[in-house]
């Protein structure tokens, strides 16, 4: 048994220490029991903490196993995602390579379309050269006469065809009309009442009554009548014809010199010498013999003015607001000096444009008669010139003719035929698109077009017509190489 002091040693007679006090067995067991039962508590606390740990391993694998499936949805829905992706990225690239073939298109369009703005601006300047284009050919006399005869002709037709050889061409009555003519007035005085109708009839019955004899002289009369219209109608075609010929030929001579002028005013406007002033359109030339407009009472005050002012440096605008004012401010009293002088230089000049207009009656009266003078040396030449060509026709068909028989005789059908140039393929296709724009165009302004046509070509289009005659060329050379050396082999 344990035990504990009870008290101390006294000191000094004073109070000792206690005496230890035995420790009772049942506090020990008290202590032991406590620390029994902290070692129950301790292992208890330790299978709870085993529990505990087991739990948490199972709730880590469920933890475990949830955040695998959880990757495994996130995965698959990331593959979804990426398949979705990977559509709208081809999606979207078709989208891109369509509107990159529509952009092309559209690129090749403006392409298309700069090219045939080019192609017409380049014609508009053409254009706009040939109207600067001042030709100074002088029109044909013929035509502007048969211009003219020809209007007489058309006003002479309204009257009745009765012109200055209107009752020469006047086509003759038969024998029955003639007759009838003379017979009307008679059958009239007989039979005054009587209609056309009858009067007609009455004649026709009468006329078939006739006898040969008594017919005669109007038939023979019918007959003159006829020839002289035949004569003067072959004669008045005849010298249509010839006029006709020489209109043609003035034609030519007009045409080629225009085209001359056009040629020359071509290569100025490509060197640049061509004028400013020159490209202007002229005022037309005035009359110098024609009188001029008289002033008013204002310009005859302004002319007196004018020269003080310019004395003052006044411009030609202040001139004319200084006079303006001036002649605003005046009474009627000052303008009257002016007024009698503008009224002067009216009536004068009412008497000057009377003298202009006789003379100019006068000169037209003139220029009418040369003309006619003109017009009777015309037609003689014209007729000579149709005289002319007549020979020569004839000389030219009867050349033909021979050379046609000899060439007949002498032809060779297996000599190769030389094929058309670049200027003949050129020349059809442009004859034929003239001919259907210029119907009625005649020969030689026709040829003269096509010529001017093929001289504006640009290298590039010329050198396109001789791409289409070199394979035919190119070809002829060939078999005529092959025929030479036939021939002279055979020779």
């Amino acid at each position: 048994m344990a035990t504990v002091a009870a008290g101390g040693s006294k000191r000094g007679g004073g109070r000792g220490r206690k005496a230890l006090v035995a420790v009772l067995d049942n506090e020990a067991n008290i202590s032991a029991g406590k620390a029994a039962k902290a070692g129950d508590l301790s292992a208890s606390s330790a299978q709870k903490a085993k529990r505990a740990s087991s739990k948490s391993g199972k709730a880590a694998k469920a933890a475990a196993a949830a955040a695998a499936s959880a990757v495994v949805d996130d995965v698959a829905e990331l593959q979804g995602m990426l398949e979705r992706l990977r559509l709208e990225k081809e999606k979207a690239e078709e989208m891109v390579r369509e509107r990159d073939e529509v952009i092309r298109k559209k690129e090749e369009e403006i392409e298309t379309k700069e090219k045939e703005q080019e192609r017409l601006q380049a014609e508009l300047r053409k254009v706009q050269r040939a109207k600067e284009f001042k030709p100074t050919v002088s029109f044909p006399l013929v035509k502007s006469l048969l211009e003219k005869e020809q209007d007489g002709d058309d006003k002479g037709k309204k009257k009745k065809g009765k012109g200055k050889a209107g009752l020469e061409r006047k086509k003759p009555c038969p024998a029955y009309v003639l007759w009838m003519k003379d017979q009307w007035v008679e059958i009239k005085k007989e039979n005054p009442e009587a209609d056309f109708k009858e009067v007609s009839n009455t004649l026709g019955a009468k006329w078939k009554a006739l006898g040969a004899e008594e017919k005669q002289p109007y038939e023979e009369r019918y007959r003159l009548e006829k020839e002289a219209y035949l004569q003067v109608v072959g004669q008045e075609k005849r010298e249509a014809e010839a006029m006709k010929l020489l209109e043609e030929q003035q034609m030519q001579w007009t045409a080629k010199e225009l085209l001359e002028q056009y040629l020359k005013f071509r290569q100025e406007a490509e060197e640049g010498d061509g004028k400013k002033g020159q490209r202007k359109n002229r005022k037309k030339d005035k009359d110098p013999s024609k009188p001029k407009q008289p002033m008013s009472a204002y310009f005859v005050y302004s002319q007196e003015r004018r020269a003080a002012l310019v004395e003052e440096k006044k411009n030609v605008p202040e001139i004319g607001k200084i006079t303006g004012e001036e002649w605003k401010n005046m009474t009627e009293a000052q303008k009257s000096p002016y007024e009698e002088v503008a009224k002067k230089q009216k009536e004068e000049y009412h008497r000057q444009m009377e003298v202009y207009k006789q003379k100019k009656i006068e000169e037209a009266a003139s220029l009418e008669k040369e003309e006619e003078e003109q017009k009777k040396i015309m037609k003689q030449e014209a007729l000579q010139l149709l005289k002319k060509k007549e020979k020569a026709d004839n000389i030219i068909k009867k050349t033909k003719e021979k050379r046609q028989k000899k060439k007949q005789e002498n032809a060779d059908p297996n000599r190769p035929r030389k094929p058309a140039s670049s200027f003949i393929l050129f020349s059809k296709e442009a004859r034929k698109q003239l001919l259907e724009e210029r119907p009625g165009i005649n020969n030689s302004t026709l040829n003269a077009l096509i010529s001017v046509k093929w001289k504006e070509l640009s290298g590039e289009e010329r050198q396109m017509w001789n791409d289409k005659a070199a394979p035919a060329m190119a070809a002829y050379k060939k078999e005529m190489e092959e025929y030479t050396k036939a021939h002279s082999s055979s020779a």
